[in-house]
């Protein structure tokens, strides 16, 4: 059996689009997959199909969900003036994994980008901003990668909810738990500096 053209290569095309996957690792998936019983390989196959066919985007705040409204919008326990805003769904998991936050979130899918044509209009800025328009939303949390896209969507946002009434916050960044001074890039100590609090 040949693995240069037919279902392998087809396989190890497709994996290799994967994030992170480059065409070794593709290559050993691929295999892996093959090698493995039938029964496995269909329930990989049968994850997926089903993934795709299952899995929307929440009506309210954009993040993935089998239900509409997700689980966290339909959480009564979660704090409705507050909502968190990050770039992409994985944040999401991110921050509650943290088991700290007990607000609602808004996904933008994405932070604005001109250089890589990316502007409001293909983010779910316009949804937020409804969102925010009555008076539940009290506070937002602009929760975006420290990187010059997200500092640019933060200040973006800021802009465009301030003259709602509401209170726009950015998270804090600095120098993680672990790490040293020393090793600290000069932008990172600054706002580890600039974002001090009284202890």
């Amino acid at each position: 059996m040949s693995a240069s053209g037919g279902p392998i290569a087809r396989l190890i095309q497709q994996l290799g689009k994967l994030p992170g996957i480059g065409q070794k690792t593709a290559a050993r998936l691929a295999f892996h997959i093959l090698r493995a019983s039938p029964e496995d390989a269909v329930d990989l196959a049968c994850a997926i199909t089903e993934l795709r066919a299952r899995i929307r985007l929440c009506g309210v705040c954009w993040d993935f969900t089998e239900d509409e409204p997700c689980a966290i919008c339909r959480d009564a326990r979660r704090d409705t003036a507050l909502v968190c805003v990050v770039a992409q769904p994985q944040d999401v998991i991110a921050i509650e994994r943290t088991g700290g936050y007990r607000g609602r979130y808004h996904v933008l899918h994405g932070v604005l980008s001109p250089l890589d044509g990316i502007g409001p209009e293909d983010l779910r800025i316009d949804e937020l901003i409804r969102r925010c328009g009555g008076n539940e939303v009290k506070e937002v949390i602009v929760a975006t990668n420290p990187s010059v896209e997200g500092e640019t969507t933060s200040v973006y946002l800021s802009k465009l909810l301030r003259p709602l009434g509401i209170k726009v916050s950015r998270i804090a960044t600095g120098v993680p738990m672990g790490g040293e001074l020393e090793y600290a890039d000069r932008l990172t100590l600054a706002r580890a500096i600039d974002g001090r609090r009284e202890i």
